[in-house]
């Protein structure tokens, strides 16, 4: 049992607000009184759930700022990423060290859930040593995790014999790709039309069929419509259309290049967005027009994308962002809207209803958020002030499943060095 006391405000989901105390029963959100147990104390804070990153690639992580991958064309940076890959070489070791690094920056800035979209498989890898390494590091960290067999440029029938490997050996027997306590969900997606052929996108959407597992891609972002018009003559979303990947089980990140025509198709096929601004901004591959999405009704969430091209997991600081580039691409979008996006919005498109709100029976995964000092002074909305104030903000305490994981700014069992050491090792 645990029980927040004392909170100035508790966000319970896009439309409810209230004050005061929130309890948790053996994991989930109850309305019932609870005596006993843990209690957390939230005066002088604001409570959320908590947030959930809908696009991360984890292994990224242990490749940040690397010479050549900054303000450059996506082409070009695709090529530096792939050999700083081949120089380190992709092991089980280092996956799991890159993700345990990631996946702790994430729960310090509030991060409840990733979802990893890892693309980098190598000849002869272990493969299913790689995903026990990534889905370990996040169970050991206390954190949830969507590890996503992805593919780029991967052959097809080598990409669906991975991803049936990877799920017979971590998920067994399920038939939706969930782990019985939700900590770990599985899916596939194949990086794009620019990476990937039309018998990848379908020997991929085979073994989701088979394992009831969810389907993720990106499309639109800058090489995407670039490749996909000199190599197809067409634009991304039309070749997803035809491959059988525009439907209500895919999530689509990135489309910053999307016209109105474009964005009444998802909406009509009942596709999900992710977001991720601390990536393309930055890089100068674009902005989604994230209102308009809204706007027909298309799910939207909110991802950092890898430390290749945003060398931050800071998933609030990206909320801040998109809100604040939101009006570059047509309406400005409230705070609100954004955090919405982190929290029902990112579960919308990983199909978790029990995650990104705290009504009676969601999961209680939540963050407590200090808003007692000066960058929050005189700030006369709290919910809004946690985006437009204090850029660099994090979590005071954050709870997964009722369990408390980060407590008073620090990981709860973990040494954040010891981490920082691992990951260099592995890379030595």
């Amino acid at each position: 049992m645990l029980t927040i006391t004392g909170a100035t405000r508790i966000l319970i989901d896009p439309a409810t607000e209230s004050a005061g105390d929130l309890s948790a029963v053996d994991g989930w959100i109850t309305d019932l009184a609870v005596t006993g147990g843990e209690t957390l104390d939230a005066q002088g804070a604001v409570v959320t759930p908590g947030l959930i990153n809908a696009h991360h690639h984890l292994l990224q992580t242990a490749f940040r700022t690397l010479p050549g991958t900054r303000g450059v064309p996506m082409r070009e940076w695709l090529g530096v990423m792939a050999a700083g890959y081949r120089a380190a070489g992709i092991t089980p070791e280092l996956t799991g060290a890159a993700a345990s690094v990631g996946v702790a920056e994430a729960l310090l800035s509030g991060v409840t859930t990733v979802a990893d979209h890892h693309l980098t498989w190598p000849d002869g890898c272990d493969d299913v040593g790689m995903a026990q390494a990534t889905a370990a590091s996040a169970r050991a960290l206390g954190a949830r995790l969507v590890f996503v067999r992805g593919s780029a440029g991967d052959d097809p029938q080598q990409a669906a014999d991975s991803a049936t490997r990877i799920v017979e050996a971590l998920l067994p027997g399920t038939g939706t790709g969930i782990g019985d306590d939700g900590m770990l969900q599985l899916a596939v997606g194949p990086a794009g039309v620019h990476s990937d052929r039309r018998e990848t996108f379908e020997a991929l959407a085979e073994v989701a069929a088979r394992f009831g597992l969810r389907r993720r891609t990106q499309a639109n972002e800058q090489v995407d419509v670039e490749i996909a018009a000199q190599r197809y003559g067409r634009r991304p979303l039309e070749l997803l259309a035809e491959w059988g990947w525009l439907a209500p089980d895919v999530t689509v990140a990135h489309l910053c290049d999307v016209t109105p025509a474009e964005i009444a198709r998802l909406a009509a096929a009942g596709v999900s967005a992710t977001h991720a601004p601390g990536c393309d901004v930055p890089m100068g591959w674009g902005i989604a027009p994230v209102a308009a999405l809204l706007e027909a009704g298309i799910p939207v969430g909110l991802g950092t994308s890898g430390g290749g091209s945003n060398d931050a997991g800071h998933l609030l600081a990206d909320a801040r962002l998109a809100m604040q580039v939101s009006a570059l691409v047509g309406r400005p979008l409230s705070a609100r809207e954004v955090l919405a996006s982190t929290t029902q919005g990112s579960a919308a498109g990983l199909a978790r209803p029990e995650l990104g709100h705290l009504r009676p029976g969601a999961a209680a995964d939540l963050c407590v958020w200090d808003v007692s000092g000066v960058a929050d002074a005189a700030v006369a909305d709290p919910v809004a002030g946690l985006l437009w104030a204090s850029p660099g903000r994090r979590p005071r305490h954050v709870v997964v499943g009722g369990r408390v994981v980060v407590r008073d700014y620090r990981l709860v069992g973990t040494d954040e060095s010891e981490l920082v050491a691992r990951l260099g090792q592995a890379l030595s």
